[in-house]
Parts: C-alpha cells; sequence; structure tokens
C-alpha cells in the first residue's frame, strides 16, 4: 500500500468513475484498475461494487475514504 494507490482511490472514489478518475489524474485508465484491485487484494475487501454502467462506494470502501484522507492529512 502506498500513497500513489491512496490518491488513485480518492480519485475513483470522488468520481465514481474509473475513467473520470484517470482523465482527472492524467493517466491511462487500466493503470488505476489495476492499483484498485491490487488495493482490494490487500485489504481483503471490496472498496468498490461495479456494474456494467456504475461504481459505487462499499461500506468498506467509504470508511476506507474516510481513514485515507485522515492520513493524507497528515502526511501532507
Amino acid at each position: 500500500m502506498d500513497l500513489r494507490q491512496f490518491h488513485l482511490f480518492i480519485a475513483v472514489a470522488e468520481e465514481l468513475s474509473f475513467t473520470v478518475a484517470a482523465r482527472r489524474l492524467e493517466i491511462a485508465q487500466p493503470p488505476v484498475s489495476r492499483h484498485i484491485r491490487d488495493l482490494e487484494t490487500e485489504l481483503g475487501v471490496p472498496l468498490f461494487e461495479r456494474n456494467s454502467s456504475r461504481v459505487f462506494l462499499t461500506d468498506a470502501g467509504r470508511s476506507f475514504l474516510n481513514e485515507i484522507r485522515v492520513v493524507l492529512q497528515h502526511v501532507s
């Protein structure tokens, strides 16, 4: 787990779109998806619920978002 993954996670959580988050961060979409998938694997919980047209935060994702914002405030 690293700060880059945290920033990617926050962008996807705020945009609720992997594509829009990638555009916002000026990177390609596949690495965003890969980093989020790796983060979910490392944490052992899904952070997002995905369907063909939308992305939603899971309860774990909402909790993680709050925790990560606090962590990043202390790091900055």
